[in-house]
C-alpha cells in the first residue's frame, strides 16, 4: 500500500506545481504554439524547482513519492495548460514510476535519483513502424557471451529529445518478450525526429533506430520472456494518468464554457439562459463528474496494493471519449470565437485528441478490458 505525502506536505507541494503551471508555464503557450517547440531552458528549471519530476519517483531515491491519489490531480492540472508540457511531465514521471516497479535496485539506483531531479529520464519504446505492439514487435535482441545485441526500430517515443535511457522492448526469442534499458548513449542507438504533431506541441515523438547495440546482462529488466509482464504493469496505471489528464482538460473545458455562456449576450441575453446551451453544460458536467468517480475508484484499488487490468482500460476508453464530447460541446458553446487560434478552447480540443493514441488505442482498451472480464474478472 502507497500512503504517499502526509497532507501538510502535499498541499504544499500542491501549491508549489500550481504556481508554476499558472504563473510561468501558462504564459509561455502562445510562443510554444507559434514556435512548435518547448523552450526547455525555462521550462525545465521551473519544474525542477516546483518539484514535478519526482512526484513518483520513491523517496529512498530522493523523489516525493506519491500515491496514485495524490498524483492523479496534479497531472490533471497540468492538462489545462499547452499540451506538450503537459506531454513531458506525464511521460517523465509515468515511466519513472514504471522503472520503480519493474526495475532492480541497480537500474533504480543509476535512473531514478537523476529522475527525481530532472536530470535524467525515462521514456518508453514499444510502438514500431511495420509491427503492432506487445507480442507484434520487430526488433530483436540476440543473447551473446557479452550480453544482448539489439537491432530494429521505434517510433512515435514521446519524450525522445530528453530521455536519458529507455524502456525497450525486444523479442529474444519468437515466442519471447523481454524489456531492457538502454542508456541514451549507448552505441548503435541513432534518434531523430518525426514531424509535429496536430496538437500538444512542442514536445518531441522520434524514432529510435537500433543498430546492432550491444549491451550487457544488466541491462535486462527482470528475466527473459517477462516483457509482457512488464508492458502490462507499466500501461496498466500510465492508462489511469491519461484518464486525469481527459479529466483536466475536460475541466477547463468546462470551466471556459461556464463563462463564456454568462458573458456572452445575444438578443439581449446571456446564452446561459438559452435551452440548448444548458443542455451542453449539463452534458459536460455529467462527464467530468463520472470520470473524477472512475478515477478515483482505480487510484484506491491500485494504492492499496490492487492490480485493475479491467479498470484501467475502462477508465482510459470513458475519459477519451468523455473528453472528446466536452471538447465538442466547448466548441458549440463558443461557437465562431472558439475556433479561432488564439482562444483556449481551439487547443484544448487539438490537446485531447492524443489521449486517443498513448498508451493504446479504444480498439486495444476494448480488448483489455473484455478479456478480463470473458476470464472471470471482478471490479
Amino acid at each position: 500500500m502507497n500512503e504517499g505525502l502526509n497532507e501538510r506536505e502535499y498541499q504544499r507541494l500542491a501549491e508549489r506545481l500550481r504556481i508554476a503551471i499558472w504563473d510561468k508555464l501558462d504564459p509561455l503557450e502562445e510562443r510554444i504554439e507559434d514556435e512548435e517547440r518547448i523552450p526547455y531552458d525555462i521550462v525545465m528549471p521551473v519544474l525542477r524547482e516546483a518539484g514535478a519530476f519526482g512526484l513518483l519517483v520513491p523517496r529512498e531515491y530522493g523523489g516525493a513519492g506519491l500515491s496514485v491519489r495524490q498524483y492523479l490531480p496534479l497531472i490533471a492540472e497540468f492538462a489545462k495548460i499547452q499540451g506538450g508540457i503537459r506531454v513531458l511531465v506525464h511521460v517523465h514521471n509515468s515511466f519513472a514510476h514504471a522503472l520503480s516497479e519493474i526495475g532492480n535496485e541497480a537500474q533504480c539506483k543509476t535512473v531514478l535519483p537523476g529522475a527525481a531531479t530532472g536530470e535524467k529520464s525515462v521514456a518508453f519504446a514499444l510502438t514500431e513502424p511495420e509491427h503492432g505492439t506487445g507480442a507484434d514487435l520487430g526488433t530483436t535482441a540476440s543473447h551473446t557471451d557479452a550480453g544482448y545485441i539489439l537491432n530494429g526500430t521505434k517510433w512515435l517515443i514521446s519524450n525522445s529529445d530528453l530521455a536519458s535511457h529507455f524502456i525497450v522492448f525486444a523479442k529474444t526469442s519468437p515466442e519471447q518478450v523481454s524489456a531492457f534499458l538502454v542508456a541514451r548513449d549507448t552505441p548503435g542507438l541513432s534518434i531523430e525526429p518525426l514531424p509535429e504533431t496536430m496538437g500538444c506541441k512542442g514536445g518531441e515523438h522520434g524514432v529510435l533506430t537500433f543498430d546492432h547495440v550491444q549491451v550487457d546482462e544488466s541491462a535486462l529488466i527482470g528475466a527473459e520472456g517477462e516483457g509482457q509482464q512488464h508492458l502490462g504493469r507499466a500501461l496498466e496505471i500510465s492508462r489511469v494518468f491519461i484518464a486525469a489528464s481527459s479529466l483536466g482538460t475536460s475541466e477547463r473545458a468546462l470551466e471556459l464554457s461556464l463563462a463564456h455562456a454568462r458573458s456572452r449576450v445575444t438578443f439581449g441575453r446571456p446564452i446561459a439562459q438559452r435551452q440548448a446551451v444548458q443542455r451542453y453544460l449539463s452534458e459536460m458536467a455529467t462527464d467530468v463528474y463520472a470520470l473524477r468517480g472512475m478515477l478515483a475508484d482505480a487510484a484506491a484499488k491500485w494504492d492499496a496494493g490492487a492490480r485493475i487490468p479491467a479498470e484501467s482500460a475502462m477508465v482510459k476508453q470513458f475519459g477519451l471519449e468523455a473528453v472528446g464530447r466536452v471538447t465538442d460541446r466547448a466548441l458549440l458553446v463558443h461557437g465562431g470565437i472558439g475556433y479561432t487560434r488564439r482562444h483556449p478552447v481551439e487547443r484544448l480540443y487539438r490537446d485531447a485528441r492524443l489521449n486517443w493514441l498513448e498508451e493504446g488505442t479504444p480498439t486495444i482498451q476494448y480488448m483489455v478490458a473484455a478479456r478480463e472480464l470473458l476470464s472471470g474478472y471482478r471490479f
